[in-house]
């Protein structure tokens, strides 16, 4: 099995290329065997990745950009996937390879065993977890019949904490929301970006070819001279 990634090596993004690097030097890290592939000067590579990343997993203009990601034939995904991957130290999951020896990443199979054989363990030891916490209630009541109105304090150093921890959350979704709101606009000036380095292609294209017509036409009017001259 090899691992594709799909690059654009001409691309005057920054970001784009800032991703590009930090996926290469991650499977080289990992030692994955793996294949570049440039979309930028092939236009066989460009159209097989546009042809062959789901539907589903396509921007709202229908043109991923790279880096792109396949195991042989099948998609793996994009570099917010892979990046996700990388934080759940689940990459070899995400690239569908087997983790090798010694790797802290568990496979699926053994990881869903694991859970399994908890919650097993969990139903046994559920009775006398229930009998011990039914003997910690009784003794709580005990001990509240005897409390004082001294505990009113504490109470309100309570609700401090919880004012404080409602701001902070507060201010935490306005941060996150922020950065979302960045991340599409970096992502709208890249898919710019690439749409004007296309255009410029088919420009260069055509220009080529009307110098090839023109001169195809004046080698035309050099042969009728010569002839006219004869």
């Amino acid at each position: 099995m090899v691992i594709k990634v799909f690059l654009a090596s001409s691309s005057g993004s920054t970001a784009i290329k800032k991703k590009q690097q930090d996926v290469v030097g991650f499977l080289e890290a990992l030692k994955v065997d793996y294949t570049q592939l440039d979309i930028a000067c092939n236009e066989d590579n460009r159209m097989w990745m546009r042809q062959n990343v789901p539907t589903e997993k396509k921007p709202t203009n229908g043109i991923p950009l790279p880096p792109q990601i396949f195991n042989e034939e099948s998609y793996c995904g994009d570099y917010d996937t892979f990046f996700d991957a990388k934080e759940d130290n689940s990459v070899y999951e995400f690239l569908g390879l087997p983790p090798p020896p010694g790797s802290k990443e568990v496979p699926v199979e053994e990881r869903n065993g694991n859970a399994h054989g908890e919650e097993e363990e969990e139903g046994e030891g559920g009775e006398e977890e229930e009998e011990e916490v039914a003997e910690g209630e009784i003794a709580d009541d005990e001990a509240t019949e005897g409390e004082t109105a001294g505990d009113e304090a504490p109470a309100e150093e309570e609700e401090a904490v919880e004012e404080t921890d409602e701001v902070t959350e507060d201010t935490r979704a306005r941060a996150e929301e922020e950065e979302e709101q960045q991340e599409e606009a970096d992502e709208d000036r890249e898919e710019e970006d690439l749409q004007s380095e296309e255009e410029e292609e088919l420009r260069q294209l055509e220009d080529e070819e009307e110098a090839e017509v023109q001169e195809e036409e004046e080698e035309d009017v050099e042969e009728t001279q010569e002839e006219e001259a004869e």
